[in-house]
């Protein structure tokens, strides 16, 4: 069940309670919940409870709304994912801590918007593309580094891109099924991530 109004949602931690943090979040919501096209100007602005023109006070058009939620969630998510990057100088570890802190982004306090990130990203114009694009590679040079070491330990025997896709995509889904009060907790699944990723 889609919610109605901002106020029944959970809060995407990686927007601010200002106005436009406000509205990103719903933004973020609405085109996790059904979809960036079928989400006009006029709903989003009825779910945060402004005037569908006021928005563009904040932002120039809806490809900008979108633009910006993935921006602000690549630029949260990076820190996370660099924080727990350096927890250990150990690459194994390091993945841990890599998986945990993405599986935390996916299924957590940043979900919806993780969640636009991966499914919309067709959605955003050319030029939007290209920017979010360079975040992107950052972020995932992260994780490159780390399983490029292990190549090196013969604890991955994959090429190291291919390996990340692989398992970034197993971690993306989990966003549609798993229950953090389900009978598996984020740290079993973290280990059975790891074990898939590591010989």
């Amino acid at each position: 069940m889609i919610a109605t109004s901002i106020e029944q949602i959970p809060k995407i931690v990686c927007f601010d309670d200002s106005p436009r943090g406000r509205l990103l979040q719903g933004a973020a919501y609405l085109f996790y919940k059904q979809g960036y096209d079928k989400t006009t100007v006029r709903q989003l602005g009825e779910f945060i409870g402004i005037q569908s023109g006021s928005l563009f006070h904040h932002f120039k058009s809806k490809d900008d709304i979108l633009a910006t939620v993935m921006e602000q969630t690549i630029i949260y998510n990076f820190a996370r994912l660099k924080e727990a990057a350096e927890r250990s100088a150990d690459p194994e570890q390091q993945l841990r801590h890599l998986i945990k802190a993405e599986l935390v982004s996916i299924t957590g306090d940043t979900g919806a918007a993780m969640a636009v990130l991966v499914h919309e990203w067709a959605s955003l114009s050319k030029e939007k593309q290209a920017y979010i694009l360079k975040m992107r590679n950052e972020y995932e040079q992260v994780w490159l580094d780390v399983i490029e070491k292990l190549c090196v330990q013969g604890k991955v025997k994959h090429d190291a891109f291919i390996w990340r896709r692989l398992m970034g995509g197993a971690i993306s889904w989990t966003v549609t099924w798993y229950k953090p009060e389900g009978k598996i907790s984020l740290d079993e699944l973290t280990e059975m991530v790891l074990e898939m990723a590591v010989k």
